[in-house]
């Protein structure tokens, strides 16, 4: 006969202590209470043959790290490639390499007619008697006595003379001021201005403040009322869509506003380096100059700083490296920079020695075509500005004139417009100057961009006003 089923019990070894006897008290009456079992551990996922072994977990973790990874992967490629960028241009600030204090080319004594050369028995000297910082090169001294001796070639460099460094070579130079904590005073010519205004100034300056200051207003027309010009400039700026701190006219001939960019200056910097910024040939060493001439009545520090200050230069392409200068009493520095080299400016297509022929050296005067005491008309004539520009008037009022602002050395020359083809292949190089000679003539790229303007005729004193060139 079969046991009947039983259900399973287990008991203890050993019976558990019995609880103590509670305390007696005189007035209420003590009744302890048993604490409610904790609750049973979650059971894993699954149970039994279900349950993950080790290894399931191990790949799961596998599988969610490199889930992880991926996402994050962009992000991380970015930064990495953002830390080697900014190492990259980093390596390109000055260092402490003995440079001209002329022009901040590296000092050697190796080529002569390349820029930094000094005489090795000079270099010598100098080393040994730590004036190094002191030595002006070769072609800094040339350059102080008015030759033309050009050093960039490349992309927006100049043709003409011995190119030893190109364009490109001196933006890559600028590359690191980007992650420097810096003040950027950017100079604009007021004579070029769109020509020199460095729209992409961004590229160089980064995130950095940007103080402006227009150069050369001495060489405006002496009626120019400079409020007006101000305003210009200032919605000019708008629409080129750059955020600046202030807007400064200067002249660093006169003086004029020099003193009001220091005062910004002295109150932006706190404790930063100040960088001049520019395109080339806008007067950045003239600027500095200027700078150092009204501190030095209150900071000897720019007092001292003026014996070994840059070279300045009609040759664009002067300065080929950053040039430190102590110029400031309350810490931080005063650095020159290369021009920046554009390839649309005229500067860059012309031969080195044509150079000075553009750049004016007095106050803008009018020049009228044709003259207002005879009865020629500008319709069906062509106007040639040297051997850089033509114009063809296509239709004008009878009383027209055009008004042409620009260097004195520049002729104008009118010829109708059906011999103007002619004019220009036989004249170029002879009348037509820069390019100056047949030689470069024959090298001549010639003219190239065409654009067509109408002004709608509204006023009659409207015409008084038109400024051509």
């Amino acid at each position: 006969m079969a046991s009947p089923h039983l259900p399973f019990l287990s008991f203890p070894k050993t019976l558990p202590p019995p609880p103590p006897p509670l305390k007696p008290h005189a007035h209420r009456t003590s009744l302890a209470v048993a604490a409610a079992p904790a609750p049973p551990p979650a059971p894993p996922d699954g149970a039994g043959p279900a349950a993950p072994t080790r290894g399931d977990r191990f790949l799961g973790r596998q599988l969610a790290t490199e889930a992880a990874a991926r996402v994050l992967a962009p992000d991380d490629a970015d930064r990495r490639r953002r830390r080697k960028e900014k190492r990259r241009a980093l390596s390109r600030k000055p260092s402490g390499l003995a440079s001209c204090y002329g022009c901040g080319a590296p000092l050697q004594t190796a080529e002569e007619a390349a820029p930094g050369y000094v005489d090795p028995d000079t270099y010598e000297l100098k080393k040994r008697h730590h004036q190094l910082r002191t030595v002006l090169c070769g072609r800094c001294k040339l350059l102080s006595h008015g030759h033309m001796v050009t050093a960039v070639g490349g992309h927006g460099g100049y043709p003409g003379g011995k190119q030893f460094v190109s364009a490109e070579q001196l933006r890559e130079k600028l590359s690191y001021l980007r992650h420097e904590k810096a003040l950027i005073v950017k100079l604009v010519d007021i004579v070029d201005f769109n020509g020199s205004f460095l729209a992409r100034v961004r590229d160089f300056a980064g995130a950095n403040p940007i103080i402006l200051v227009i150069t050369k207003v001495d060489l405006l027309p002496r009626d120019t009322d400079l409020n007006c010009i101000g305003d210009w400039v200032v919605e000019s700026v708008v629409k080129k869509k750059l955020n600046v701190l202030s807007v400064h006219l200067t002249s660093s001939k006169s003086l004029v506003g020099i003193t009001g960019v220091i005062s910004e200056i002295q109150q932006e910097k706190k404790g930063r380096d100040v960088y001049i910024l520019g395109s080339a040939n806008v007067g950045k060493s003239a600027f500095i100059s200027a700078m150092l001439r009204t501190m030095a009545y209150k900071d000897p520090v720019a007092a001292a700083a003026q014996k070994y200050k840059p070279i300045q230069s009609a040759v664009p392409g002067t300065t080929l490296g950053p040039i430190q200068i102590e110029a400031f009493l309350g810490g931080g520095k005063l650095y020159d920079t290369p021009g920046v080299h554009l390839h649309h400016r005229q500067a860059a297509v012309i031969h080195a020695d044509d150079l000075p022929s553009l750049a004016p050296q007095s106050r803008l005067k009018g020049r009228c075509f044709p003259a207002n005491d005879t009865d020629v008309e500008l319709s069906g004539n062509s106007l040639f500005w040297a051997g850089l520009v033509r114009i063809d008037v296509v239709k004008a009022l009878p009383r027209a004139r055009l008004t042409f602002y620009g260097p004195k050395k520049l002729k104008i020359n009118m010829v109708p417009t059906t011999e103007a083809d002619q004019f220009y292949e036989t004249e170029v190089g002879v009348t037509l100057t820069p390019p100056t000679g047949k030689e470069r003539a024959e090298g001549w790229q010639g003219l190239q961009g065409v654009r067509e303007l109408k002004i709608k005729y509204e006023e009659r004193d409207r015409w008084r006003n038109i400024l051509s060139g």
